[in-house]
């Protein structure tokens, strides 16, 4: 599964473990993650990450 960065600060969401502390679980798809879902860093919406190349 593809990982995304966060362009404000940099933090990466990879797939394989989630963001459990702010409930997605380990093994959601970025597609899956809930549009309300915000950088547990900065606080930037989805719309502010791309994928890593």
């Amino acid at each position: 599964m593809d990982k995304w960065v966060c362009t404000i600060c940099g933090y990466v969401y990879d797939p394989e473990k989630g963001d459990p502390d702010n409930g997605v679980n380990p093994g959601t798809a970025w597609e899956d993650v809930p549009g309300d879902w915000l950088c547990p860093i900065c606080g930037a919406s989805k719309d502010d990450f791309e994928k890593e190349a």
